[in-house]
């Protein structure tokens, strides 16, 4: 395939994470994935600045979309619900992507670096989400706690989607997680 083909951002993407896969994340150098895909190792720097960024490449709009959506809910919607339609807008963003997302997490999930920078990644999610709800009147400590709250239940509900069957939908399981934390929260949790 040569330079000049279409869609080189996704074919390095892709290579990438056929590599990591592969010979594992360390293991792989960005001339490695340039070849794989065919591409030049400067063509890979005018899309990537270093080969972790592959993998959360696509995380601002995700977070963008989050906010947003947390943003434009109903103004009559208490924060947590709120945030659910924040959820439920992410949810779709996952449509036909469960394999991918099951080999880049098995990625990170193996390398400290990358669990390192997907904690990152969640921390200004949630700080984009508490600016989100305050934009919409509401007050702190609330904005901030029903931020973080969202984060936990995005969490859980990924585990949970990358683990289950392919008819389990991202935001059935999202709207699973957020009622279970609000079973928790209402009632607590008596261990067995």
């Amino acid at each position: 395939m040569g330079r000049w083909e279409p869609n080189a951002r996704g074919r390095l993407a892709k290579a990438a994470l056929e590599l990591y896969g592969e010979l594992g994340y360390e293991q792989t150098t960005v001339a490695e994935i340039a070849k794989r895909a065919g591409l030049t190792e400067r063509t890979f720097f005018r899309h990537y600045a270093d080969k972790r960024e592959v993998l959360f490449d696509g995380s601002s709009a995700l977070q963008e979309l989050f906010a947003t959506a947390v943003a434009e809910a109903p103004k009559s919607v208490a924060p947590i619900d709120a945030m659910m339609a924040g959820l439920e807008a992410i949810s779709t963003a996952f449509d036909g992507r469960r394999e991918h997302s099951r080999r880049r997490q098995a990625v990170i999930v193996a390398n400290a670096e990358l669990r390192e920078r997907e904690l990152i990644k969640l921390a200004s999610m949630s700080t984009a989400l508490a600016d989100a709800l305050r934009r919409r009147g509401v007050a702190e400590p609330t904005a901030s706690l029903t931020a973080e709250a969202g984060i936990a239940v995005f969490k859980v509900g990924f585990e949970l989607w990358l683990m289950a069957p392919e008819e389990r939908e991202m935001g059935q399981l999202m709207r699973e997680s957020l009622a279970e934390l609000r079973a928790v929260t209402a009632h607590g949790y008596a261990i067995p």
